[in-house]
């Protein structure tokens, strides 16, 4: 939960509540290149709302507000916590209500979103805004200043409708602008913001966005699997998929420390050319899985859950459902050889749902993988068509999921929904389970990037890493490094690990040992990423017993100060890093036992440390884990 509004008196000169002042003007007005000035509507209404939260400068932080064909509406700022201010905007009128702000660029060294293209630079204010809806992005961002923390993280409430986002240096004036753009109703809700200049950790301001989301929702929980290592077939198998194949890689991903299998395209479909042209009629392909059910059963003996996967979206030519559902469609996409249904129509809901649940309730899946629903997300979709039950696509999508989940869980009340970047609006929470890195095939450094974006915005859901792959030849050194830079998500494999060396097989077997041995505070723990500038070179993860610090740069790492309980702490450092010299940083003399092991888990040594106040060199090799104990 997030910090609850103050109960105490509040300044007589510093209230809780402000109300808008009308006659405030507006800020010196950014560069916009191709403005549309003759599409402006007649009313235009300019208010100024003034907070109690102060830039890292001492200024007063003011919310300028924009309405756009209406001036019936009204504006509040309610102090949530100290530098934590929410506003809301509430309309008696059709408005498109925009709200901006500014603040000193000083300091400033990135600019986060979850967007998985982002390159973390500051743009400039002419930039153009995203657009984030239920099916696509989230509606957060943090301006991150030096030693990581932020100089203003903002959300906005809204995560099913369309909110536009816009961020940027304005050169005019040397700030930083934020805007938020709503459509309001009568009767809709409303344009909330949280703005956040506490200054803290700006994974510490992300985790309380997430958990004023979280606020007022109802998730069912995540399987134990889902939170454990996978396999999938993507990378290593791409369409080749059959029963004996799967099979057989399930047995030996079992045997390394997997706990479910993922198939992925190709089992319903004969055809090997990829492209989506025989999505649509989810029928397993006869001669590759001519006995599902058996086929899942065998699975589930070895130990393991069954997913498969679903482009729930996409409607291909070559499929008997072509020609029933082309005139329920959103765009076509001729490069896919598909197109994407329409979600607004109740009978293109009602056939996903059948089509998809038959996996759960036919043939004893543990869950499903559904793909591409960021399709959904259509810039200027046509007007809803006659037949449709929901005016918004947002809403149709939301309907689909929603029914769906319900569906799925009326057989296997703990079923397993994967869900993908970019989609990881709060609004699709309840009815997913986990939410991988969206693709970067041999990337580690990406996949590293952005299963950390995810973490910090996924509230209850499991982050899986996309796929991890590596060439035959690789060494067990660079396995280990694919693997450290999945760390704090969870692993999913996908290679042929029949052809994997004696070498490689211990390197995957050890480091999913860790994976399983301290997933609590790999996933759970509170996650501390360093310098997203530079693609987060060190990620610190932490609970009260252990801490964990993977290094993908030569930098030092800094030992955890020490609590008063008499609990043993453990410090764990992974090193993704080619220099094997790791330099631990203490604030005090202490004695602690070291363990170093390589990349494949041998011990290397093991040994009693007398650490001393300042820096403490280690040698733990690339791909190598050091273990250091602290005496109570």
């Amino acid at each position: 939960m997030t910090t609850p509004p103050e109960t105490t008196a509040p300044d007589p000169t510093a209230p809780e509540t402000t109300a808008p002042d009308p006659t405030a003007g507006q800020p010196v007005p950014v560069w916009r290149p191709n403005a549309p000035t003759e599409t402006t509507p007649g009313t235009v209404a300019h208010r100024e709302l003034r907070t109690d939260l102060l830039h890292p400068t001492g200024a007063p932080l003011t919310v300028h507000l924009t309405g756009l064909g209406s001036d019936r509406w009204e504006a509040a700022a309610t102090r949530l916590a100290d530098g934590v201010a929410l506003i809301e905007v509430r309309a008696t009128d059709a408005v498109t209500l925009r709200a901006e702000w500014r603040v000193p660029c000083v300091g400033a060294t990135a600019y986060w979103t979850p967007d998985t293209a982002a390159s973390r630079w500051l743009p400039p204010s002419w930039s153009a805004p995203r657009t984030v809806s239920l099916a696509l992005g989230a509606p957060v961002a943090s301006l991150v200043g030096t030693d990581d923390r932020a100089l203003c993280t903002a959300a906005a409430g809204e995560t099913a409708a369309p909110v536009r986002v816009g961020a940027g240096v304005v050169e005019e004036s040397g700030e930083f602008a934020f805007t938020v753009e709503q459509e309001l109703a009568p009767g809709g809700p409303p344009l909330s913001v949280r703005i956040d200049l506490s200054g803290r950790h700006f994974a510490a301001t992300l985790r309380a966005v997430t958990d004023w989301w979280a606020e007022g929702t109802d998730h069912p929980g995540i399987a134990p699997a889902a939170r454990m290592p996978a396999y999938s077939t993507w990378y290593s198998l791409h369409q080749n998929v059959d029963t004996a194949t799967v099979e057989h890689q399930a047995a030996l991903a079992a045997a390394v420390g997997c706990e479910s299998v993922i198939v992925d395209d190709g089992w319903q479909t004969s055809d090997r050319t990829r492209g989506y042209g025989h999505c649509g009629d989810w029928e397993p392909n006869p001669k590759a899985f001519p006995a599902p059910a058996a086929h899942v059963a065998e699975v589930h003996r070895l130990g393991l859950a069954y997913l498969l996967w679903y482009a729930l979206p996409f409607i291909g030519r070559h499929n008997e459902a072509w020609d029933r559902f082309k005139g329920r469609i959103l765009r076509e996409e001729p490069h896919l050889d598909a197109a994407v249904l329409d979600p607004r129509h109740p009978e293109v809901r009602a056939y996903l749902i059948d089509k998809v649940s038959r996996a759960v309730e036919d043939w004893g899946m543990d869950g499903v993988k559904l793909d591409f629903i960021d399709r959904f997300a259509v810039t200027d979709p046509p007007p809803a068509p006659a037949g449709a039950d929901h005016a918004t696509v947002h809403d149709g999508v939301r309907r689909l999921v929603a029914d769906l989940d319900a569906r799925l869980r009326r057989t296997r009340p703990d079923v397993i929904v994967e869900h993908r970047q970019p989609y990881v609006s709060p609004g699709l929470w309840p009815y997913a389970t986990m939410v991988r890195g969206t693709d970067c095939p041999l990337s580690p450094a990406e996949n590293r990037q952005r299963t950390v974006d995810c973490r910090l915005t996924a509230g209850p859901l499991a982050v899986h890493a996309d796929m991890i792959m590596w060439h035959p030849a690789e060494t067990p050194e660079s396995v280990a490094v694919h693997l450290v830079n999945a760390l704090f998500a969870v692993p999913q494999i996908s290679v042929d690990l029949g052809a994997q060396t004696p070498a490689q097989l211990a390197t995957l077997r050890f480091w999913l040992g860790v994976f399983r041995r301290y997933a609590e505070v790999l996933q759970l723990g509170a996650l501390e990423p360093a310098r997203p500038d530079l693609g987060y070179p060190l990620v610190r993860a932490h609970d009260p017993r252990t801490t964990v610090v993977a290094r993908y740069a030569p930098l030092p790492v800094a030992l955890p100060e020490r609590d008063d309980t008499d609990i043993p702490q453990v410090l764990l450092v992974a090193n993704a890093d080619s220099d094997p010299v790791v330099l631990l940083t203490a604030t005090r003399p202490e004695r602690a036992l070291a363990l170093v092991q390589d990349c494949r888990g041998e011990i290397l040594s093991e040994n009693v440390l007398d650490l001393v106040a300042g820096v403490n060199p280690v040698t733990v090799p690339t791909g190598g884990l050091l273990t250091l104990t602290r005496e109570v």
